[in-house]
């Protein structure tokens, strides 16, 4: 959730999703290939068929979108959500699970997937590196209008349309024991380095290079780190050793649902190190690039929060719920379905 990541994302500057977190087998945005395009194209020309012919060409009217879901639990959720209110809005919604974005934006480009819940700064650098090529000077920053205006910039050209971003954000965070930051009255990443302790995070070995890990921690909040602990990014190996007390502090992401479990809390990016990875539909532009496509996701994206996001990947994750049945739910109880 590291590349881009929420991390190359892929540069560095999107971290992470690149490197596995709790929810994601091979990271949270992660971009590792997988499957055959052979096997996608068949599978989606198949769900596709008559329905995408039946599209109205410009999300005007009640028509048939298909919304792209990558394989991890958040993004099942979030497919499951705008399929949702697609619905409500009247339009015939389905969601296709592929694998992960490097399958699924060709598709979206192509205009068989017609909808994707996306993360601004992780798709911003996406696109930035296809066009620019994977050294290209990052265009992401922790300004989430600056980078999703970035976004909008390089997802035009390519027939696709940035819609509006939410409010809910899954990003790269820090998380401490309960007892640790009660130890050392913390609050925050600042407050960290003032304590002068001397820490090990639980992280991917790309930590100890990124610029948002390791070295963004000791430039821009002063902490002294030990070292890095190889256990990957939000996984439980890295939860437990926290937990333990073998290591401090561990890299995870905002919208980590198994914190408490581990009696972690995160610690507040108050200096805003982290890139702006707001949730954000991207739709193609042709085929679900009108008006009432954008209104029926921004009433989501002005309802659903990154606390809210958080509680809905918990029931999948550890409540064993399905992501239909949580989404549906959540829309019902906010007015949505």
């Amino acid at each position: 959730m590291m590349a881009p990541s929420h991390t190359t994302h892929h540069t560095g500057a999107t971290p992470h999703r690149t490197a596995p977190t709790r929810r994601r087998t091979t990271g949270l945005r992660a971009l590792a290939a997988g499957g055959t395009v052979t096997a996608l194209a068949l599978s989606l020309a198949a769900c596709g068929g008559s329905d995408l012919e039946e599209k109205d060409g410009g999300g005007g009217g009640k028509g048939s979108l298909v919304v792209g879901s990558a394989q991890f639990t958040e993004s099942k959720v979030l497919s499951q959500l705008y399929a949702g209110v697609l619905k409500k809005a009247g339009y015939k919604a389905s969601v296709k699970t592929v694998k992960n974005r490097e399958l699924y934006a060709p598709e979206l480009e192509k205009g068989r997937i017609d909808v994707v819940p996306e993360y601004a700064a992780t798709m911003a650098e996406f696109l930035n590196a296809k066009k620019n090529g994977p050294k290209a000077e990052p265009v992401a920053s922790n300004d989430a209008d600056e980078t999703v205006e970035a976004l909008r910039k390089l997802a035009g050209p390519r027939g696709l349309k940035v819609l509006e971003a939410g409010k809910a954000a899954d990003q790269n965070a820090f998380a401490v024991s309960k007892d640790y930051a009660k130890k050392h009255k913390l609050k925050t990443l600042s407050d960290l380095g003032r304590s002068k302790e001397r820490v090990t995070i639980a992280a991917g070995d790309e930590c100890e290079t990124r610029p948002f890990c390791r070295p963004g921690l000791e430039k821009t909040y002063g902490i002294d780190i030990k070292g890095i602990d190889p256990k990957g990014v939000g996984s439980s190996q890295s939860k437990q050793a926290v937990k333990d007390g073998k290591d401090q502090l561990v890299l995870t992401t905002t919208t980590d649902a198994t914190l408490e479990q581990f009696g972690l809390v995160l610690l507040q990016d108050d200096k805003k190190l982290q890139n702006a990875d707001n949730v954000v539909p991207v739709v193609n532009a042709k085929d679900a690039g009108g008006k009432k496509v954008a209104e029926a996701l921004d009433k989501l994206n002005r309802t659903l929060t990154t606390k809210d996001l958080t509680e809905l990947n918990r029931k999948v994750d550890q409540d064993r719920e399905k992501p239909a049945d949580v989404a549906e739910e959540y829309l019902k109880s906010k007015g949505l379905a």
